[in-house]
């Protein structure tokens, strides 16, 4: 008997840097960029501190063009979508290399053109190999 189990990841942040986007040999456009969200707690001393954590985002397809198109470095943005793990071997050291991204299913653009916000939702991407993700 399955189990249900549930893999969804949704942030609300910054962008670090203007989205990178390529295209795949059968032309479907595929995008990254990296999210920053921020926690603030007080520490034992008492005093704020603010910490910084980084999200790879991979975008496919509509929304790949999307935020090519209207993100920029510093855009406000939420990202729905679910955790990925692809692994690769290096070909300069022969390592196994890992990464964990989240593959976007929905952007809304937080400070679009005139204050309102733009939102998008994708269809899943189709499976493609390591080998054609061009990054």
């Amino acid at each position: 008997m399955s189990q249900k189990s549930i893999n969804r990841v949704e942030l609300l942040g910054t962008a670090g840097k203007d989205p990178e986007v390529k295209y795949l040999p059968n032309g479907t456009p595929v995008a990254k960029l990296s999210i920053a969200t921020n926690d603030r707690k007080k520490s034992k001393s008492g005093e704020w501190e603010e910490t910084t954590e980084w999200h790879n985002v991979v975008l496919w397809s509509r929304l790949a063009e999307i935020a090519g198109e209207y993100v920029k470095k510093g855009s406000r943005l939420y990202v729905e979508g679910r955790l990925q793990t692809r692994s690769w071997d290096d070909s300069k050291t022969g390592q196994k290399k890992y990464s964990t991204e989240i593959v976007c299913g929905e952007l809304i653009l937080l400070d679009g053109r005139s204050g309102d916000a733009r939102a998008t939702r994708a269809p899943a991407p189709q499976p493609v190999s390591d080998e054609d993700i061009p990054f």
